[in-house]
């Protein structure tokens, strides 16, 4: 499964952030997914908190650099 597809999962059923949050959010940042949890939060969609466990959980997984680097290419 792709690293942005699991992310899109974790916010939808663990976050419970609604799917036209995350709609909007990619829309945004097309060019780059990995900015998906930043531009959820500037565009006041989550909260400071839920950013921080969506870090949390990229580091958790060891996915952090590869997120970012699998969703440049």
């Amino acid at each position: 499964m792709k690293a942005t597809n699991q992310l899109v999962n974790f916010l939808e059923k663990e976050l419970a952030i609604s799917e036209k949050a995350i709609s909007l959010a990619l829309r945004h940042c097309e060019q780059t997914p990995n900015f998906l949890a930043m531009t959820l939060w500037q565009y006041g969609l989550i909260t400071l908190d839920q950013l921080s466990e969506i870090f949390d959980w990229l580091e958790a997984r060891g996915e952090t650099n590869q997120f970012k680097i699998q969703n440049l290419y």
